[in-house]
C-alpha cells in the first residue's frame, strides 16, 4: 500500500506543480488579453483616423460641388442674358431688313428722272439700290 498512497511531500510537490502551472496559465492569459486590448485599441485608432480622413474628403467634395454649382448658375444666367440679347438683335435685324426692302421697293417705283438732284452722291434714291439685306445667323452670337 505504500506505493498507492502518496507521501505528504509528494502531494505537496504535486500541489506546487499544479499551482505553478495555474499561475503560468493565468500570466499567459493576462498577457494574451493585454495584446488583444492593444490590437483592439490600434484598430480603433486606425478607424478613427480613417473616419477623419473621410470627413475631410467629404467636406472638400461638398465645397467643390457648391463651387461648381455656383459657376453653373452664373453661366446659366449669362447664357439667358445672351439669348435675350440675341433675340432682340435678331428682331432689330429683321426690322431693318424690312425697312430696307420697303425703301428698295419704293425706289423701283420712283422714276429716277423726276429726282432733281445733280450730284448722285447726295441723291438718297441712288444709294438705296446698293443696300443689301443684312444677314446674320445664331452662330454669330456664340462665344
Amino acid at each position: 500500500m505504500a506505493s498507492l498512497s502518496a507521501t505528504s511531500s509528494e502531494v505537496e510537490d504535486l500541489q506546487q506543480l499544479m499551482d505553478q502551472r495555474k499561475r503560468k496559465r493565468m500570466i499567459s492569459n493576462r498577457e494574451s488579453a493585454r495584446r488583444s486590448r492593444m490590437r483592439k485599441q490600434t484598430h480603433l485608432n486606425e478607424l478613427m483616423t480613417r473616419v477623419n480622413q473621410l470627413k475631410d474628403q467629404n467636406n472638400q467634395t461638398v465645397t467643390n460641388i457648391n463651387m461648381v454649382t455656383q459657376v453653373y448658375l452664373n453661366v446659366e444666367a449669362e447664357n439667358s442674358v445672351l439669348r435675350a440679347q440675341m433675340g432682340e438683335l435678331s428682331h432689330r435685324l429683321q426690322s431693318l431688313n424690312e425697312i430696307i426692302n420697303c425703301i428698295n421697293s419704293a425706289n423701283t417705283t420712283i422714276d429716277e428722272t423726276e429726282v432733281n438732284c445733280e450730284d448722285d452722291f447726295l441723291n438718297p434714291w441712288n444709294l438705296l439700290h446698293v443696300n443689301q439685306p443684312i444677314m446674320a445667323s445664331t452662330d454669330a452670337f456664340m462665344y
